[in-house]
């Protein structure tokens, strides 16, 4: 929270108004090389284990390159997600080729996954406040005691 003048004030005046300004979070953004085999992807993984040894890493996985997305590189992104989740953090990956979104789909990792087709995209949507729904609404006193009846 800073203090600013408010327009039209006169800052001798001293009557300051208090805004908030909304912090903004610092992404890094990180370019997958054009394969990834395992030695390439160990070392991949060293150079971003620094933008996650943080408090809640927001890291975007920059796709375009990646040729193939083989057995390597599925769990280079699998390990890549892990660290940040452990920290509280995500891992958003942008402008996967279709051949490397097919690749993710039919080993049914997509969904851990948000994917953007713009590496800005992703980098926006870290900063983007995202509304919390309930899964299930919830239920009255009525239903409860249903419920509970019912057992």
């Amino acid at each position: 929270m800073k203090l600013i003048a408010l327009p039209g004030k006169d800052s001798k005046n001293l009557d300051w108004g208090l805004r908030m300004t909304p912090r903004t979070r610092a992404v890094s953004v990180k370019q997958l090389p054009e394969k990834l085999d395992m030695k390439r992807g160990r070392l991949f993984f060293r150079e971003l284990e620094s933008c996650m040894n943080v408090e809640r890493p927001c890291i975007v996985l920059d796709c375009s390159r990646l040729q193939e997305m083989d057995p390597h590189a599925l769990h280079l992104l699998l390990c890549c997600l892990e660290g940040a989740i452990k920290r509280n953090g995500d891992v958003r990956l942008a402008a996967l080729s279709p051949a490397a979104r097919q690749a993710m789909e039919s080993a049914r990792i997509d969904r851990l996954f948000r994917i953007f087709d713009t590496v800005a995209d992703a980098e926006e949507s870290f900063q983007r406040r995202i509304a919390h729904t309930l899964p299930h609404p919830p239920r009255s006193c009525d239903e409860r005691e249903q419920s509970v009846n019912a057992a």
